[in-house]
């Protein structure tokens, strides 16, 4: 598909980030912890958690202190990217007075794309650290295929010289076509995507994890993995 085609896919027809961060976290007696107005999975309504800006509020921070500056938090986070959540919870406190750790484990578990990780006592950012972390104890990926959403302005150069991180850890890259444009069309009205020969790239060596069912993580992917669909 050219880019001609893809700009069909309007920013009005998503849920953007913004409109997702900013959905209240309610309660399922059944399902648990969620976002919006009613359970997704069982449609019941659920009893309230925390508000909409509230909740967007404390994901900002709780995104910026895992992925980002955790020194300036005041938290250890280790190799993998784990934190101790009484510790995160502990920081978060002194700054929102109203916090519960109710809160904070219904923003974890509610996350519709799974942006944090629970372990017991442990948590941490699946995804977009800037941070050095090692993230393999993920999974290796399965999909033969992954996409990459881009500008048309950088898709060439893409193509010549490759995917590197570059204000990220990791290269990250779309699971499903739709993904790959769902994220492209964030930050450009006429978006190229560009498919991923993971089954090759990993047969010649190239290390792609699993980080959650949409996205998967690469230190790099050569050019010759790369090509224009």
């Amino acid at each position: 598909m050219d880019g001609e085609k893809n700009s069909k896919y309007s920013k009005t027809d998503q849920k953007t980030d913004e409109d997702e961060l900013r959905d209240p976290i309610n309660w399922c007696n059944k399902d648990g912890y969620y976002r919006g107005r009613n359970c997704p999975i069982c449609n019941a309504k659920g009893g309230f958690v925390l508000g909409g800006e509230k909740t967007y509020k404390l994901g900002k921070i709780v995104s910026g202190a895992l992925r980002h500056f955790p020194k300036e938090f005041n938290i250890d986070v280790d190799d993998h990217g784990w934190t101790d959540i009484n510790d995160l919870f502990k920081v978060l406190r002194k700054k929102y007075n109203w916090l519960k750790m109710r809160h904070l484990i219904g923003l974890i578990k509610s996350d519709e794309k799974e942006r944090y990780e629970l372990k017991g006592t442990k948590v941490r950012a699946r995804y977009g650290h800037s941070i050095m972390v090692n993230l393999d104890d993920y999974p290796e990926n399965d999909q033969p295929v992954l996409y990459y959403g881009t500008s048309e302005e950088e898709a060439g150069i893409i193509l010549s010289v490759g995917l590197k991180p570059i204000r990220q850890r990791y290269v990250h890259l779309s699971k499903t076509y739709e993904k790959a444009l769902e994220a492209a069309s964030i930050h450009t009205d006429r978006p190229i995507i560009l498919k991923i020969d993971a089954k090759r790239a990993q047969s010649d060596g190239t290390k792609i994890l699993s980080a959650t069912k949409d996205i998967a993580l690469a230190d790099k992917i050569l050019p010759e993995y790369i090509s224009k669909i």
